[in-house]
């Protein structure tokens, strides 16, 4: 298979993909605050999230394998334009004064759908168009483009939801959607991908062979697991977050507080891409995660200022882009391009199918249990030193307790990783 010589056409699709995910985060972020507003609860907030992910869940096995089965180009340019659709659809229910929240669910979901098989086909095509001594290094321009979206889309969504109202928002959002689609139509061109039997084969029997191809290679399998475990804890902070901090300071702080985790991305970003080869992968995979889990969740129990969460939010997001790059330049050095697509999709059930139980648990934990435990008991004395008092003492507690599961899980589960052994050069060993 032929691969570009250089790496122009990666830059067009990442900068112009990069660019839409800006614009559909900050259509995400707005429709998160008028959530909010109408609801004030931290379990309806998470839900968008979750209907977002179900459908990783439910179908990225089938959907990787539809990937696989037929054009990469194609499939993503029918995905990202069902997407639109949808997001024109909340446009046109929020102007006729019919929004409601089931919609905003229902959307959710359908995007979360076109994505499950977008992403697959996405993953194949920067495979497809970057040769392979570069894999580490556009993996860590994709941590850097996730980590500027993190930055500006909370930012820019707040501030244009609050001056100028979501119709604007979903504007820019539309505007960057164009952007892409046109760049990915007329300016890429990729390879064509064939079956290594050259056989027509049945989405069924493809999806199994992802399953089996990671039944068959247990670092790639291990490390996927170990990130669904973290995955758990990080959505469940994700969910307890907006409770902690928009009862005490406010969704403009909010938006800052979230943008320094971008902000510490972009930091993690910039050193991955210059950072040495590892001489061991999968060791600073674990060590890395149980240096974020076991630091920024107590530093945000314990702390009542806006200054101190923030410098939380950076210990605990800068080594996750040098994590995501080190998990992907094992996962695209042992799967074949011809399989890539349903393995991904496989990883994508498997790795992140604890994201939407840990909004949920997040988001009951502080709604049903946190935050009426510090109701009748943290109004003084010790937990009230420790939490604070009034709303938003429970989903510090809450913090604390993903804290102390975050450092559980990377000692126990991580045991399995620490076997393991992973070079560039000498492949994988126990």
């Amino acid at each position: 298979m032929k691969k570009n010589q250089g790496l122009k056409d990666f830059y067009i699709l990442w900068s112009t993909q990069s660019l839409s995910q800006l614009g559909s985060a900050m259509t995400s972020f707005a429709l998160t605050l008028w959530l909010y507003e109408k609801t004030g609860s931290a379990l309806s907030t998470a839900a968008l999230t979750i209907c977002t992910y179900a459908p990783y869940v439910l179908m990225s096995i089938f959907a990787g394998a539809i990937s696989d089965k037929y054009d990469k180009k194609k499939t993503m340019l029918v995905c990202d334009a069902l997407a639109a659709a949808t997001t024109v659809l909340v446009f046109i229910l929020y102007k006729t004064d019919s929004l409601a929240v089931w919609h905003l669910y229902a959307v959710n979901a359908f995007s979360g759908l076109m994505n499950t098989v977008q992403q697959p086909a996405s993953e194949v095509a920067n495979t497809l168009v970057v040769p392979r001594e570069h894999y580490q290094k556009i993996s860590a321009y994709q941590s850097l483009s996730r980590s500027v979206i993190a930055i500006g889309n909370p930012l820019l969504a707040a501030a244009l939801y609050g001056l100028a109202g979501l119709p604007v928002v979903i504007g820019v959002d539309m505007a960057t959607f164009a952007v892409a689609f046109l760049a990915l139509l007329l300016f890429i061109r990729l390879p064509e991908v064939k079956n290594a039997s050259g056989k027509e084969e049945k989405v069924l029997k493809l999806a199994k062979e992802g399953l089996q191809f990671l039944k068959e290679h247990r670092l790639v399998l291990d490390v996927i697991l170990f990130m669904s475990g973290v995955n758990l804890i990080a959505s469940a902070f994700d969910a307890v977050l907006p409770a902690l901090v928009i009862p005490r300071r406010g969704s403009a702080v909010l938006g800052v507080v979230t943008s320094c985790s971008g902000i510490a991305m972009v930091l993690g970003s910039l050193f991955a891409t210059v950072m040495r080869k590892p001489r061991d992968r999968v060791r600073v995979i674990y060590l890395t995660m149980l240096f974020s889990l076991g630091t920024e969740n107590f530093l945000l129990a314990f702390s009542r200022s806006p200054v101190l969460w923030c410098i939380g939010q950076v210990i605990g997001w800068v080594l996750v882009p040098v994590m995501g790059a080190n998990q992907n330049v094992i996962m695209r050095n042992s799967i074949p391009v011809e399989l890539q697509g349903r393995v991904y999709a496989c990883r994508n059930t498997l790795q992140f199918f604890t994201i939407p139980i840990g909004l949920a648990l997040g988001g009951f934990m502080v709604d049903q249990i946190c935050e009426p435990f510090m109701s009748a008991y943290g109004s003084g004395g010790f937990l009230a030193v420790l939490f604070g008092s009034g709303k938003g003492a429970g989903a510090a507690l809450m913090m604390f307790i993903l804290g102390v599961a975050g450092i559980v899980w990377c000692l126990a589960a991580g045991r399995r990783l620490r076997k393991y052994h992973y070079s560039d050069e000498g492949g994988t060993a126990l």
